[in-house]
């Protein structure tokens, strides 16, 4: 028997019966004679499907598919079953959102097959959402599904939103390599989630910082406890993956603040924690603070001035590295974009260079790429952007450029590339063009 769970409502017992004689091999089922009975076993326990019936007395199925989406709040994928054959039944019925329709009298693998395809399909767009939501290094949620998860849950739930910084992060890619970086990282992220139940909420900003939210939690003697088990964790992993003689004086800074009391939604709650954290980055590190709300006349500030100022500061990039801004493809496609209507609209000059380097069999193509990207970022300014853009090739934005600074520009990055470890190896070509805006 499958795992999935449906809820079958049909007013007709005959009807009912045999739906749930059909379904009841393969699936979990539960029965109801009518929306009403339906309602209360919903809010009991949501079934994974409904299977409705359309024509019922007192609540209709379309009715009683608008009282579960708007009234209860639940959004459980719902298919209607129904004798009747016009046309304006069917569009209506997917118009208030069926995820699929089927008319009696209906064979028994029809309905089968619609279901299991339902649930394929289900599952298809969990998976897609989850790997949408997920930082790709770490496996923890990303900066976007952190603070729309988090919003949620803090609504419902009282907890401790903690923001926490890796100390010292930076010398272990300078004295290590990237590679060793990223076993740091991962490593950091299996020790918060180590810190945390399966409950809580554990996520990764950007860089060296992450958030997590631990539900129904308003002790600070337990963020102490959190506070050094992480810490005590991540000198002794360190230890082991870089060697006893280690001395990158790695820990992590966390900035506390708790829900409700200090806030319930994500953006009152990141600000107050991010300010409780700047606090300890400023007193030593390695530790923690719990955000207590001053009496002051900042309480008197206006509230939207506040979530403003909280937005920007989600948005904006916390501990920029000198040299040029280097984005992945998809967020250049859109700052792009963003440039080309800058160029029509204030006649700017934006260049873009595209340097491709090939090599014989043998060189890592993949290294040699990356190690060129990043060389490129710290020779330009802070303006400008970068990108790997495929396999062998890098994508250079110039924003606010002169025409007679481009050579410059490519000077620089050859006499630089000559240095590099796989200048012998490789050639590296590029082509150049003006943004002419929209």
């Amino acid at each position: 028997m499958k795992d999935h769970k449906i809820l079958i409502v049909d007013d007709e017992i005959i009807s009912l019966r045999m739906t749930d004689n059909i379904l009841k091999s393969e699936y979990k089922t539960v029965c109801a004679s009518s929306a009403k009975e339906a309602i209360s076993i919903i809010e009991e326990s949501p079934p994974d499907l409904v299977l409705s019936d359309l024509r019922m007395p007192e609540i209709d199925g379309f009715k009683f598919r608008i009282i579960v989406q708007e009234e209860l709040g639940k959004n459980i994928p719902f298919m209607f079953m129904t004798a009747d054959k016009k046309d304006e039944t069917e569009s209506k019925g997917f118009s208030i959102g069926a995820i699929d329709y089927i008319r009696k009298p209906f064979r028994a693998d029809v309905l089968l097959r619609r279901i299991s395809n339902i649930f394929a399909n289900l599952e298809q767009i969990k998976g897609l959402k989850k790997a949408a939501g997920t930082d790709p290094m770490t496996g923890l949620l990303n900066k976007k599904a952190s603070q729309e998860e988090i919003d949620s849950v803090c609504k419902k739930f009282g907890g401790a939103l903690m923001m926490i910084d890796l100390d010292s992060f930076k010398p272990v890619n300078d004295i290590y390599g990237h590679d060793m970086g990223d076993k740091v990282l991962i490593r950091f992220a299996q020790i918060l989630c180590a810190a945390i139940r399966s409950t809580d909420i554990a996520g990764r900003m950007g860089g060296d910082e992450f958030v997590i939210y631990c539900k129904n939690i308003d002790s600070e003697e337990i963020v102490a406890k959190k506070s050094d088990f992480i810490n005590a964790e991540i000198v002794k992993s360190a230890k082991e993956l870089m060697g006893e003689d280690m001395q990158i004086p790695l820990g992590a800074s966390i900035g506390c603040a708790f829900a409700p009391n200090e806030g319930k939604d994500f953006l009152t709650l990141f600000k107050k924690a991010d300010k409780a954290l700047y606090d300890v980055k400023q007193n030593g590190k390695h530790g923690y603070k719990v955000f207590l709300e001053e009496k002051t006349e900042e309480k008197n500030v206006d509230e939207k001035t506040k979530a403003l100022s909280a937005a920007m500061m989600l948005m904006g990039e916390r501990s920029p590295k000198k040299g040029a801004l280097v984005l992945n493809t998809e967020q250049l496609m859109t700052v792009y974009r963003f440039l080309n209507r800058m160029v029509s609209n204030y006649r700017s000059s934006v260049f873009v260079l595209l340097y491709t380097i090939d090599a014989d069999t043998g060189v890592n193509i993949d290294e040699a790429t990356s190690s060129f990207t990043e060389m490129v970022s710290g020779l330009l300014r802070e303006s400008d952007v970068v990108t790997r853009y495929s396999k062998n090739q890098t994508m250079v934005v110039l924003v606010k450029t002169e025409e007679s600074d481009i050579n410059v520009v490519i000077d620089r990055i050859d006499r630089k590339w000559e240095s590099n470890e796989f200048f012998e190896d490789c050639t590296l070509s590029y082509e150049i063009d003006r943004c002419r805006g929209t």
